[in-house]
Order: structure tokens, then sequence, then C-alpha cells
């Protein structure tokens, strides 16, 4: 295993055994809150008043989650069984569950490579779930924000794990949505897409507002927001979304609902897409 827990932000902490000094129990999380909606214990009042308050507005929020989770397992399944990768950087990791990125790569690949990325510390807390790779293979946390994309490229234990000259998969389920306009998450995306070699892959899903009735789609904005500088989704349109792959080869079927991206070994019926409002898609880099 190759991996060292550590941060460098400014007023972090750098002992990887006391993270849980850095949570804020009164302000909400969207690693914390999504483990609620997914039926999770590692979140706080403050998560489930913020969860509860979304599923007010979009009652299917809790199926939303779990066929975002599901999309995240077939995409790596398929890049691992099907286009041969064998290296992962998972940005917006969230906290630890079934079928993490590393356990489905390693079940087809054992000496598949992951380096896990995410900025709370709830998830700090829980990493060692995270780095039980396989003996052939291995796996990295790091701490950082995706919108600090050269903290986290140029971390020692992501260098160490991942070798930029041979394809990567570029995993960003669920995360660009928290990245607000101002902070150019399209900038964001290219620039890690630029140090990742032709052949490498960029999976990702993204929270829309394109199925739902404007009031609704306005009331869940609201909602979403919750009170909290953690809480803002920001709800893109397929349009918007599918910019992110400018410049790279889309996979069968395209831009779709994550609930029927290559579900068809999925359970039947697969909900609509307007019970999940969130868009998944996988593409190659040229």
């Amino acid at each position: 295993m190759e991996a060292a827990l550590t941060t460098d932000a400014p007023g972090a902490t750098t002992d990887p055994t006391h993270p849980r000094d850095r949570i804020d129990t009164s302000v909400a999380h969207p690693a914390r809150r999504y483990n609620y909606w997914l039926g999770g214990k590692d979140n706080f009042q403050a998560d489930r008043d913020s969860g509860d308050a979304v599923a007010a507005s979009f009652p299917t929020i809790r199926t939303a989650a779990l066929e975002n989770r599901r999309f995240l397992q077939r995409a790596v399944r398929h890049l691992a069984r099907e286009e041969g990768i064998r290296q992962f950087l998972d940005i917006g990791t969230g906290i630890p569950t079934a079928d993490n990125t590393h356990e489905v790569a390693q079940s087809i690949a054992p000496e598949s490579r992951v380096v896990y990325v995410d900025n709370d510390p709830i998830v700090l807390a829980h990493a060692r779930a995270l780095l039980t790779s396989s003996p052939e293979g291995a796996t990295a946390y790091i701490d950082a924000d995706l919108r600090d994309p050269e903290k986290i490229l140029r971390h020692p234990d992501l260098l160490r794990t991942i070798d930029f000259s041979r394809p990567v998969g570029l995993m960003l389920v669920a995360i660009l949505h928290f990245v607000a306009d101002d902070d150019d998450p399209y900038a964001v995306v290219t620039r890690l897409l630029d140090v990742l070699p032709p052949g490498s892959y960029l999976a990702a899903s993204h929270a829309t507002h394109d199925h739902l009735p404007p009031q609704i789609a306005q009331e869940a904005k609201a909602a979403a927001r919750a009170g909290s500088p953690h809480g803002l989704i920001n709800l893109r349109t397929q349009a918007e979304f599918t910019r992110f792959f400018d410049g790279l080869e889309l996979v069968e079927p395209g831009v779709t609902s994550v609930a029927e991206w290559r579900a068809e070994d999925a359970p039947q019926p697969r909900p609509t897409a307007a019970e999940v409002s969130m868009y998944g898609a996988v593409a190659r880099k040229r």
C-alpha cells in the first residue's frame, strides 16, 4: 500500500489520526448528506436537516443518490473490463461504502491503482477503508478540493501512485455541481485532463433541472442551499454538462440519465429521468 494521509492546506491538521478536529457538525456537507440519503450513519443533524429539506422538494433524492452510486460502479467496471484502465483518480470520493472504486476495479484487475480525493475531514477519518488495496495494486487518499487542481496534481501521493505516462480514469461523479460558475468548473476539468495521456477517460455525473417543473427546480435549488456554504448545488442543463466533454470521444450511449447508462443488467424497471434528475457520461481522450 502506498499512501500517506497528509495535507498541506494552510491551518489544517497534519495528524491524520485526528481529522475530527476539523469537523464542523453545525454545517451540512455534501459527503455527509449523501451518506444520509444512502442510509449511512456518518452524518450529523445539520446534514440530515439539509437532506430532508432537499427531499421535501425532490422526494426521489434517495433514488437519485443510489442510482448515481450505481453509475459510478458501472463506469469503473466498464473502464476496467472493456477499456483496460488500470489507474483511477476519483475526486469527490465521499464516505466509504460498499463497492468503492478500488474494490470494483481490483475485482477485475487486482493490479489497479486508485487515488481518492475529498475535502471532508470525516471522509479522511474513514479513509483507511479506502486504502485496503489488493497486494498487487495500490491506493492513496488526498485531502484536497476539486477547485484546487494544482494541489491535487502536485501531491506526492498522487505522483507516487499514478503513472501519467499511462491512461487514467478520471472520476468526477456527483461533484461538479458543487463547483460554482465563478470557480470555472470547465477550466478545472480541462486542467485535470491536460495532464492525462491519450487513451484516458473522464467519467462524470451531474445534477440537472431539465426534467423538473420550473417551480420545483427553483425550490430544489433553494432547499439545496439549506443555509450552508457547502450546500449550494449548481443544477446545469444537458448542454452545459455535455460541455465538460468537449474534445473527448463519448462512449455509447453518450450523455444520458445515470439510471440508463449501460444499465441493461440493472434491476428493472429503471427509474425515470425525472426521478433521478442526473446526467452521466464517460468519454475517451484522443
